[in-house]
């Protein structure tokens, strides 16, 4: 078990927040306090949230290299544009 406090600001992290949750999720530290982080979370869509360093994480899977987090930008903006279209676009 870990907590926020190990995560650095401005990096990109594969987290498995919780034990009995499989799923994975993107999260990057924006903005550290004295007690708290302020975290963007890249599940379905954008959660931005501030949790305490004491906060557990099941799992730090991976730090994304900044390889991994251009293409990993690309892919996240290029879809998101997809569905980001007026009528009569194509």
């Amino acid at each position: 078990m870990y907590s926020y406090s190990l995560l650095e600001p401005e990096c990109y992290y594969i987290v498995q927040e919780f034990e009995h949750d499989p799923n994975l999720i993107l999260l990057q530290v924006k903005v550290v306090s004295d007690s708290c982080m302020y975290v963007s979370k890249y599940k379905e869509c954008l959660v931005i949230e501030w949790k305490r360093k004491t906060d557990p994480i099941h799992d730090i899977v991976e730090l994304l290299d900044d390889e991994a987090v251009k293409k990993w930008k690309d892919a996240y903006y290029n879809s998101e544009d997809a569905y980001n279209y007026e009528e009569g676009e194509e």
